[in-house]
């Protein structure tokens, strides 16, 4: 493994108990630097805390709840240190259905936490980062952001948003040493899966040209480097981890 170098820096990763977020957070703590995880799930938290060591920190924290959210940059800047790098991995994917059919609260679900919950932690951080004038931002969407999955129009709706906000985001903060980038995965072998059918899992898969889905150290190592200091150029982009699915 390279070692990407973040001494001295301070991360906090949304959904940072499992999956993309945790296997992040550990890259992170191997090049150097300290992290916060921001997670709903106690238990897991507690768990992912002994397994980085004294390097994390972690909090509880519903990312669709805007004074959560704020309350949580806070704490994290007094327990640990100043946010200089942010990675947004929380979000659900919901049910697979046909969009003539799919239950409305559920959708409302779905974009509360993968698009307002990308925002909310976006607007908290980003002030700070303004400040110092220096900070890394990662935000995690999805190759059917890109796409769209057939009986998955909310998660792909709310991907494709995450991708706009970024670019977005990514212009406004060019004049500042802040990089704000995504990355569009591919379906990743994680615990979201559980969410769907064996039938809509298979479909994916089947888009991929690698055969496999993605490993998460695969997309850590990715996220390491755009991270980085290394990274002071590119921003308002999006990375794809497809195994060879999207070529654009």
């Amino acid at each position: 493994m390279n070692r990407i170098d973040l001494d001295g820096q301070h991360a906090v990763v949304t959904g940072g108990a499992q999956g993309l977020g945790l296997a992040m957070a550990k890259r992170f703590v191997a090049s150097g630097a300290t992290v916060t995880l921001w997670d709903l799930d106690e238990a897991r938290l507690d768990q992912a805390r002994q397994e980085l060591g004294k390097a994390a920190t972690t909090l509880v924290v519903d990312i669709a709840d805007w004074d959560a959210v704020d309350a949580a940059r806070a704490r994290t800047e007094a327990i640990a240190n100043k946010i200089s790098i942010l990675v947004n991995s929380a979000g659900i994917a919901g049910p697979a259905a046909p969009l003539d059919s799919y239950d409305v609260d559920v959708w409302k679900k779905i974009i509360d936490i993968n698009v307002n919950g990308t925002f909310y932690v976006n607007r908290a951080v980003v002030p700070g980062m303004k400040e110092r004038n220096y900070g890394r931002i990662v935000n995690i969407a999805s190759v059917a952001g890109k796409e769209g999955n057939p009986n998955a129009a909310a998660y792909s709706a709310s991907k494709a948003a995450v991708i706009g906000m970024t670019k977005s985001l990514g212009k406004e903060l060019a004049q500042y040493d802040i990089a704000v980038n995504c990355i569009s995965p591919a379906t990743a072998q994680t615990r979201i899966l559980e969410q769907l059918t064996a039938e809509h899992i298979e479909y994916m898969r089947s888009r991929i040209p690698r055969g496999r889905l993605l490993e998460v150290d695969e997309a850590a190592a990715m996220v390491a480097w755009l991270v980085s200091k290394e990274n002071s150029f590119t921003t308002a982009s999006t990375f794809d981890l497809s195994g060879g699915r999207t070529t654009y």
